[in-house]
């Protein structure tokens, strides 16, 4: 049985952390939003799930999967969820709390990033709030990012099996999802992150790794992966990639 993904259909958002990680490993799923409506998928299909008052356990907002009768939110919880089931995470249960600790924290990377943008809140334009906009991004280039990245390279760098992975000696979704947060920092910040990408070597060697692999290259090809917008997860807005 197909997995079910929920996300917007025009954004890659945080889904893409969950559809990376599905392409990876070659398993079947759905991305609703983008099917047919005459199908029975579409938006409506997505919304129907999402403001489900019947529901005992409902998702907060997408994305969110539905495994069977099991529908989870969040995508480091679905991440958690899927990672046995696809293989992309080690075995022991010390390496799965640590992957998803690892998970976590990129999720925090990309909320700072985003909100460099929207510092006030997304009801807000950019145009309302530019210098509050223009601090919280010089804050996060010149402070938060090398730091985040630093730690990525120290844990690459320090991994007892050896330093071409972040967990163990093999690819988790952590890898994947690294990969993701790299390439929306480079279209964020790409002045400021091709600065401390620079000193932390051991990520980009990582990152290109991830590229290459067979799946994840095919799936980059596609027209299933969506480029990035400024209504996503990551915004490009140049006057704020200061070094």
């Amino acid at each position: 049985m197909a997995y079910e993904l929920h996300h917007w259909p025009t954004l890659q958002g945080h889904g893409e952390f969950v559809r990376l990680a599905l392409e990876a490993a070659g398993a079947p799923y759905i991305d609703v939003a983008r099917g047919s409506e005459l199908s029975g998928q579409g938006v409506p299909a997505m919304m129907r799930l999402l403001q489900d008052r019947k529901a005992v356990l409902p998702p907060f907002a997408p994305p969110f999967l539905k495994d069977g009768d099991l529908v989870i939110g969040q995508s480091a919880a679905i991440l958690h969820h899927l990672a046995p089931q696809l293989k992309l995470v080690a075995r022991s249960e010390q390496s799965r709390v640590w992957t998803q600790q690892i998970q976590l924290t990129i999720a925090d990377v990309a909320a700072e990033a985003h909100d460099t943008h929207h510092p006030g809140g997304d009801h807000l334009s950019r145009e309302e709030h530019p210098p509050e906009a223009l601090r919280r991004a010089q804050a996060f280039c010149s402070e938060r990012l090398p730091r985040y990245l630093k730690w990525f390279e120290h844990i690459v760098t320090h991994n007892p099996a050896g330093s071409r992975h972040l967990v163990a000696g093999k690819l988790s979704y952590a890898d994947l999802s690294l990969f993701q947060l790299i390439e929306g920092l480079k279209y964020t910040f790409p002045k400021a992150t091709a600065s401390v990408l620079a000193r932390t070597p051991a990520i980009v060697q990582l990152h290109d790794r991830v590229a290459t692999l067979p799946r994840v290259a095919a799936y980059l090809r596609s027209e299933r992966r969506l480029p990035f917008s400024e209504q996503g997860a990551f915004r490009c807005h140049p006057e704020l990639d200061v070094q």
